[in-house]
């Protein structure tokens, strides 16, 4: 994960002041690092290595969820973990259990809406950091094996039950190349049109976020979602 998207985490984090963090999966600890005094932060990963300063830490398989051992959170934090998941409607029904009413659902991913993801796709029909993987197929080795965009996420979040579901600009937001801006400019005309044609302030929004810089030419999502108060 790029530090630069670490910062923007971090930012939305500070904004929201949650008292209990689960931080699944955890990896080596970043972001419990960088949590403010005060904070009480528990994580959760496939290997057993528990992170310096976690109040509590479990090993576990993310493709079963979470477990049910866990106390309920007033945040949960997903962080370059659902590419990884094989189950990630089970995942994202569990976190939508295990928070607080009111509780925030951050979530950060690879997005393959970019131009040229969307090329590769084309030419390969793999997108990239989303390889063919006949021959290196092992659970637990850090295999990509589920693409993200923003429709994508919405829906699963949507199905679980979360509402308030943000897209977050970020450095890797902006497009690296012109053309890129003009490759995606089919796309923005077409979601443009839907955000008009939209009949009730959820699905503009959607459309909106859908046709914007972020969505369509950035490399990278970081997603927010709340469960119901």
């Amino acid at each position: 994960m790029q530090p630069s998207s670490k910062e923007v985490v971090i930012q939305i984090l500070r904004q929201e002041a949650p008292a209990t963090v689960l931080d699944a999966p955890s990896g080596d600890g970043w972001l419990g690092a960088a949590m403010e005094p005060g904070c009480q932060i528990d994580g959760l990963d496939l290997y057993d290595s528990p992170p310096v300063g976690y109040r509590n830490f479990l090993q576990a398989n993310l493709d079963a969820g979470l477990p049910d051992s866990l106390d309920t959170y007033t945040c949960i934090c997903c962080c370059e973990g659902i590419e990884h998941f094989a189950n990630p409607g089970l995942f994202f029904d569990h976190a939508f259990e295990k928070l607080e009413p009111g509780g925030l659902f951050l979530v950060t991913t690879p997005n393959v809406w970019y131009p040229e993801a969307k090329l590769q796709y084309l030419l390969r029909g793999f997108f990239p950091g989303f390889p063919c993987l006949i021959g290196q197929i092992e659970r637990g080795s850090h295999m990509h094996i589920m693409p993200w965009s923003w429709p994508h996420l919405y829906l699963y979040l949507n199905l679980a039950g979360f509402v308030e579901i943000e897209h977050h600009e970020e450095p890797l937001s902006k497009p690296r190349h012109f053309w890129e801006r003009l490759v995606a400019l089919p796309q923005y005309l077409y979601c443009r049109s839907r955000a008009r044609k939209a009949t009730d302030a959820e699905t503009k929004h959607f459309w909106e976020v859908a046709g914007s810089e972020r969505s369509l030419c950035g490399r990278h999502l970081i997603i927010s979602a709340r469960k119901p108060r």
